[in-house]
């Protein structure tokens, strides 16, 4: 009775040192998990350089945060200062009625003459389509370019999240097994089952973050490269913009090329136009079909359906980190209740 009670009493102080400890690193989740992430990406680098190195963790882990810093910190820092620029110059723009959705409606509307008329046959006031359309599109465009104008403002927070990232990253190279095995032993399971679960894990892990991540990056660089070379405004926050988007199966990227090129037919730029569309049902379109299963793998792929609600999910709870960790969740969730129902219920 004694032996069960201080067993209890443990567990629960464990329970509740666990959700303290847990609540003191809440301003640090962004940082911490995107050092996991970092790590996870480049251990086979850190493996590599460790043999090379003779055994020595910790040189390899420094090269390797050195290689992730010039390889993906850097590029994505001058990426996200390009989008705060474009970002500030749309809101300035709009502010200052240089650009006016309105205009664009109209032209568009005007470009095609039966749409009105076909409306009208159904009984569909075309004015408060106009209305609700270029409200809608100025609410979105302010809304994407104060966000951008906010990021550039939190310089101060985002150098100490870097630091503290690239920092913890070094430990997560260095000591990554040693922290597993920890992790192993602490789990309270059968080594089967433990074993079973922390591969489950391990392969969800690295095909949704690889995979979404470098699906999402290749997507927004060829959308980019296609409103640079077409001469379209603010390439560099609409590639921003596609790279989020592509997370959303199916239409993801299209959201933005597609709306694009029925302005630029509407406009009579009929070439680029017809160019952006052929760009991108065919070359950023095959970068989703082709790519995603390779990186992902068919084992994992999600559903469709879960990975629009849980991208959005992960966005509205947990911003910009939530965009790789809602599909994250979900991907484990199923995978879990996968294992789940195969050890349980035969």
């Amino acid at each position: 009775m004694r032996t069960d009670m201080e067993k209890r009493t443990f567990i629960w102080f464990l329970l509740v040192l666990s959700v303290l400890f847990a609540v003191i690193l809440t301003p640090f989740w962004s940082a911490i998990f995107w050092a996991g992430v970092m790590s996870l990406l480049f251990m086979p680098i850190q493996n590599r350089l460790n043999r090379a190195f003779g055994n020595r963790p910790s040189l390899a882990a420094v090269c390797t945060v050195l290689i992730g810093l010039v390889v993906v910190v850097m590029p994505v820092i001058g990426i996200a200062f390009g989008f705060v620029r474009e970002g500030a110059q749309l809101y300035e723009s709009i502010e200052a009625e240089q650009i006016s959705p309105q205009a664009i409606i109209d032209s568009i509307g005007n470009a095609v003459p039966f749409l009105p008329d076909i409306f009208n046959r159904l009984g569909i006031d075309t004015a408060s389509i106009r209305n609700y359309l270029s409200e809608s599109a100025t609410g979105l465009s302010r809304i994407l370019s104060q966000q951008a104008l906010n990021w550039g403002r939190n310089t101060l927070s985002f150098t100490l999240g870097l630091g503290l990232m690239m920092y913890l990253s070094f430990f997560l190279l260095r000591d990554g097994y040693n922290i597993v095995g920890w992790l192993r032993r602490a789990v309270p399971l059968s080594n089967e089952r433990r074993q079973l679960l922390f591969e489950k894990f391990a392969e969800v892990t690295r095909a949704t973050v690889k995979g979404n991540l470098l699906v999402a990056i290749v997507q927004g660089a060829l959308g980019g490269l296609i409103y640079w070379l077409l001469d379209l405004p603010a390439p560099l926050m609409w590639s921003v913009v596609m790279a989020f988007l592509s997370l959303v199966p199916a239409i993801g990227a299209s959201l933005v090329w597609a709306p694009m090129a029925i302005y630029l037919y509407a406009t009579g730029e009929s070439v680029s136009a017809t160019i952006l569309v052929a760009y991108g049902a065919v070359v950023i379109g095959l970068a989703d079909n082709v790519l995603r299963p390779i990186l992902v793998g068919r084992d994992t792929k999600l559903p469709d359906y879960i990975v629009l609600f849980s991208t959005i999910g992960g966005l509205s709870l947990l911003g910009i980190t939530g965009f790789v960790i809602g599909p994250l969740i979900a991907a484990l969730f199923l995978s879990f209740w996968t294992i789940f129902i195969k050890e349980f219920n035969n």
